[in-house]
């Protein structure tokens, strides 16, 4: 008894419940994941929603750039904001009664336009190049003598000229078939359904002026799509990080039973 030495070995199995660092660490940095996820995901479809609306264009006017049926996302604007060469959303009851038309601007308060020289849109003296027309087609299917645009209105047409009914079937109205900023609700950025994506940069016009700027749509889409990979990355943590555990415990099990 006297020479002999008791030592105290811990327990083997058991433990005291508690993860470990690394586990504890990992928890919260999944869970703030999640939780910063959340925030992006939904204030990009919050942020969409408020500056964005989505609308069914029914005809096929603006062919090619927008198909009859398709669902586009049109910015919620100011008439004031409109430029040439953008698509806009308004409503006209001189036009159509209570309901909304998508048409292209190519001439603003102060312009002169005509159709056509060489086979191009004239604007300010101008030959516009419009590579969104229709391939093979031409422009001076909407032959039209010159017009001047009164301020604070716009002339609008169709990309698919031929079938088009727009400022050129209202050349008669006392308006010259001109449109008033104020009628503009909406700016076309992007055909969602079936996704073509952003509309092209209308270039022709640029020499006349600046053009309009894209609105945030790419940024709203970056935030939904990084918040969904967050929300799934840090929700899959947990179950992810357990499973390596217990895998590693599993292989831990015959070394310490070969060690006895």
């Amino acid at each position: 008894m006297g020479g002999e030495s008791m030592t105290r070995t811990a327990p083997q199995g058991g433990g005291t419940g508690t993860a470990p660092a690394g586990g504890r660490l990992g928890q919260r940095l999944s869970g703030l994941a999640v939780a910063l996820g959340l925030v992006l995901f939904l204030g990009g479809f919050a942020w969409g929603a408020l500056v964005y609306r989505p609308f069914t264009v029914p005809t096929s006017s603006m062919t090619p750039t927008i198909d009859a049926g398709d669902r586009v996302l049109a910015q919620r604007v100011d008439g004031d904001e409109v430029r040439r060469g953008d698509v806009v959303v308004f409503e006209d009851k001189s036009w159509v009664t209570n309901a909304k038309v998508v048409k292209r601007v190519v001439a603003v308060g102060g312009d002169t336009v005509s159709c056509c020289t060489d086979g191009k849109l004239t604007v300010n003296g101008k030959q516009i190049d419009e590579p969104y027309l229709p391939e093979g087609s031409l422009a001076e299917i909407k032959n039209f003598a010159e017009v001047t645009v009164p301020e604070g209105r716009l002339f609008l047409l169709g990309d698919e000229r031929q079938g088009s009914l727009d400022s050129t079937a209202h050349l008669t109205d006392t308006a010259k078939g001109t449109v008033a900023r104020t009628a503009v609700s909406a700016r076309v950025d992007a055909v969602v359904w079936p996704w073509k994506g952003m509309l092209g940069r209308p270039t022709g016009f640029e020499t006349l002026g600046a053009l309009s700027r894209p609105g945030p749509l790419r940024t709203i889409e970056l935030l939904v799509v990084a918040g969904a990979v967050l929300v799934l990355g840090g929700g899959a943590y947990g179950p992810v990080a357990g499973r390596l555990r217990r895998s590693r415990a599993r292989a831990a099990r015959p070394e310490a039973a070969g060690a006895r």
